[in-house]
């Protein structure tokens, strides 16, 4: 099993932290993804008026600036190190990362509409996690510098599935947004693309973005990142579908229909 394991991915690094990190990461997420399904949510989207709102809030579009930004800026800082700038599979990681979370602000500042608030809680707590598996993810990519690659090399399928990961999620995106004329409020039943087959896709999507940055980087840390991202997404995926049957009648029948935990 380890054989195999060792087989796409680096050695874990002598840094005690770095090496405890992997489980605590991938921990925490899947216990904020099975929170997520017992009505304990990270308030922000539909679910962002749910529970007891203690706290200040923040206007929903600032808050989104807020949390991509620190990410955004961690990647361009290790853009700008010679070391990073001069290793190819380095250089590919981290581009992916700033991709991602550039992509991710533009959406926030042109693409999607907003009509509310987000507790201040939520947007430090996001923005702060973001922070720390982008940071880590750079950190475990700069300690492999200078080691001997991994027997076998997954940036090519890794490079795919971002690419598709990235288009696809901005798609359903863009689906998503075109449901509300701007200024209208409430939420309404998403249609098109792969809406009606999965509740979430641009989760889906957004777990493929953060698969190929791990196949991109072969460290441990990056697999449990993107293990970590899917048990959470997961989780706010199935209450997402709860919360869509509880409101809709007309749901799509065939999502009804699907395993509960079904993106």
């Amino acid at each position: 099993m380890w054989d195999v394991v060792r087989s796409f991915t680096f050695p874990l690094p002598p840094s005690l932290l770095a090496s405890a990190m992997p489980a605590i990461t991938a921990t925490s997420h899947a216990i904020g993804g099975f929170n997520e399904t017992l009505g304990s949510h990270v308030k922000y989207s539909k679910f962002s008026e749910t529970g007891e709102q203690l706290g200040p809030k923040v206007r929903s579009k600032l808050s989104m600036v807020a949390v991509y930004s620190p990410s955004l800026a961690a990647a361009v800082a290790a853009l700008a190190l010679p070391a990073v700038r001069e290793a190819p599979g380095a250089a590919l990681v981290v581009a992916m990362l700033g991709l991602h979370f550039f992509k991710r602000l533009l959406e926030s500042l042109f693409l999607h509409r907003y009509s509310g608030t987000m507790a201040l809680e939520s947007v430090a707590t996001i923005s702060f996690c973001y922070l720390i598996n982008t940071s880590f993810i750079i950190y475990t990519q700069y300690l492999t510098l200078g080691t001997a690659p991994p027997p076998v090399d997954l940036k090519p399928p890794g490079a795919a599935l971002f690419a598709v990961g990235i288009c696809g999620n901005l798609y359903h995106h863009v689906l998503l947004c075109r449901l509300r004329k701007e200024g209208e409020g409430g939420y309404k039943i998403p249609r098109g693309g792969l809406f009606g087959l999965v509740t979430c896709p641009h989760y889906l999507f957004e777990i493929m973005v953060f698969a190929g940055i791990a196949c991109a980087s072969q460290t441990v840390y990056s697999f449990c990142v993107m293990a970590g991202t899917a048990f959470y997404l997961m989780g706010r995926s199935w209450a997402t579908r709860k919360w869509y049957l509880s409101k809709f009648e007309d749901y799509p029948r065939e999502v009804k229909a699907l395993i509960p935990f079904i993106f």
